[in-house]
């Protein structure tokens, strides 16, 4: 076999791509597909975990197709997958036993207020670096427990098993019944209110607070190191690192040393800063959480913001509005204003996450007069991905005291230059996009490659990351100041939404 190339699962909230890199780190294949978004209630997101395993099988046939190639060519594949997103799956039969409860998903509210009543929203995190929030896997796998018929039961029993997308596609693509590993990594682990960030490992009083066996846990392993042996689609390929979207994401752009950020711009917006070894617990609403560790080596960890809703806002915009056709369209609807007309838009869908993690909010469009147009509020669309990084980037400063000389950034979004324009602007930093923008893929690639020795060291990978574009501030400090203010303003409006009022 020639091994002349690395795979890359990326399993994402809205789509499943594989992608194919080349020792230089470029792309050489790629396929993606599009699954259901599954929405039975408000605040309720789910997804079919048989159809995203069937998203996964097709495209990496289709990647290696058009590049003529088969699994004999791929030295490693890796797994980038959307964190906190959670199941629970019966191993004797194979079936989910429900539908996955998604990331965006606000229905565990109650089950973290209860958890609060004890020790407040910060109970956990000194031993877990996160708030309690419905952001996160432990309480939603609690809710599938208490919710689903015979769940409890199989839990208990031994027959059931949790796990986030990253341990659902590996069980399944390493034989499943046949002998599936059962594994997920200390990224995806840091994400589910149940992993100690010192020991690296389940905490049974963690467990034990929200409700969980520990027999249906998955084994926790470095971030790049091998995984598993390939069956079906991925036949004989060793599976060598699993990184959840945003951690691989950091590590494609290369952030290997401490101070180094990366923004992401997909279905929602996550900003994480490489802390090194050390751990940095957040007093300004930030996630404390690991970064990535190769086998044999100490963990490494971030700083993060999350940000629940910025690219699918302009989904959105699309699909419930139908304001656009397609989402390239919002850039020329936006720029054809000349600014927002004083009109913002707050998408807490979900609620608000970091600084905030406010869920009470909803979202609210502010500003509005008969002079505003869909121009405006396409504008104010984009304009609250800005604004939302520029929230996270000053509580990361405040806490890691580094302030950043530029900013690096990737995702679907990072296409829209009136946005990454703005983006700079609002932050008085300078924003940089790499030549592989879809950074998410490359960090997963780069950690079975790197395990795998298809890369020797991270200076290899270091080497690989090259500029595309640059965006510098060409805001006044008055204008900058002023619009952010309104900003605020426009947040404060929509707090304390939920429980005012019960619908009739």
């Amino acid at each position: 076999m020639n091994r002349q190339a690395v795979g890359a699962i990326d399993q994402g909230t809205t789509s499943t791509r594989f992608m194919i890199f080349d020792q230089a780190g470029r792309v050489v294949s790629m396929a993606q597909r599009e699954f259901r978004q599954i929405l039975p209630r408000p605040g309720w997101v789910e997804h079919d975990p048989v159809e995203i395993l069937d998203t996964v099988e097709s495209v990496v046939g289709e990647a290696l197709a058009s590049a003529g190639m088969t699994v004999g060519d791929l030295a490693a594949v890796g797994i980038a997958n959307q964190r906190e997103t959670t199941l629970v799956w019966d191993h004797t039969s194979g079936r989910p036993l429900a539908n996955a409860i998604v990331w965006q998903d606000t229905r565990t509210d109650g089950i973290c207020e209860n958890l609060a009543r004890e020790g407040g929203i910060d109970r956990f995190r000194d031993r877990t670096g996160l708030p309690l929030a419905t952001y996160f896997s432990g309480p939603k796998t609690a809710w599938l427990l208490d919710n689903i018929d015979g769940a409890a039961e199989k839990a208990v029993s031994g027959q059931a098993l949790m796990g986030t997308i990253d341990s659902w596609l590996v069980w399944n693509l390493t034989g499943g019944i046949g002998g599936g590993r059962h594994v997920t990594d200390v990224t995806n682990a840091s994400r589910t209110l149940l992993m100690d960030l010192d020991t690296l490992d389940w905490s049974d009083d963690l467990l034990d607070a929200v409700g969980i066996p520990r027999s249906m846990m998955a084994q926790i392993l470095p971030s790049v190191g091998w995984v598993g042996t390939g069956t079906g689609v991925l036949d004989g390929v060793p599976i060598s690192a699993i990184l959840g979207d945003q951690q691989a994401a950091l590590f494609g752009q290369t952030c290997f040393r401490p101070g180094e950020a990366k923004n992401t711009y997909g279905t929602g917006c996550f900003l994480l800063m490489n802390t090194g070894t050390r751990k940095v617990h957040s007093d300004h609403g930030l996630l404390t959480t690991v970064g990535y560790q190769i086998a044999g080596s100490d963990p490494v960890y971030a700083l993060e913001g999350s940000v629940a809703v910025t690219g699918s806002l302009v989904q959105w915009l699309r699909d419930n509005l139908g304001m656009i056709s397609t989402a390239s369209e919002v850039e020329e609807l936006a720029a054809s204003v000349p600014d927002n007309g004083d009109v913002y838009f707050v998408p807490a869908f979900s609620g608000l996450f970091a600084p905030h993690w406010r869920t009470d909010a909803r979202g609210v469009i502010t500003g509005l007069t008969r002079f505003a147009t869909k121009g405006h509020i396409a504008r104010a669309a984009l304009e609250a991905t800005a604004y939302q990084t520029r929230e996270v980037l000053e509580a990361m400063r405040a806490d890691s005291e580094v302030a950043l000389a530029e900013l690096r950034v990737d995702g679907g979004m990072v296409a829209n230059d009136l946005l990454m324009q703005f983006q700079s602007d609002i932050l008085d930093v300078e924003v940089v996009c790499p030549q592989v923008s879809e950074t998410t893929a490359l960090g997963a690639a780069y950690g079975a490659g790197l395990a795998e020795g298809f890369w020797a060291h991270l200076d290899d990978l270091r080497h690989n990351w090259q500029e595309a574009h640059r965006w510098s501030p060409q805001m006044s400090e008055e204008a900058r100041d002023a619009q952010y203010a309104r900003w605020q303003k426009a947040v404060s409006r929509s707090l304390n939404w939920v429980g005012d009022v019960t619908p009739a």
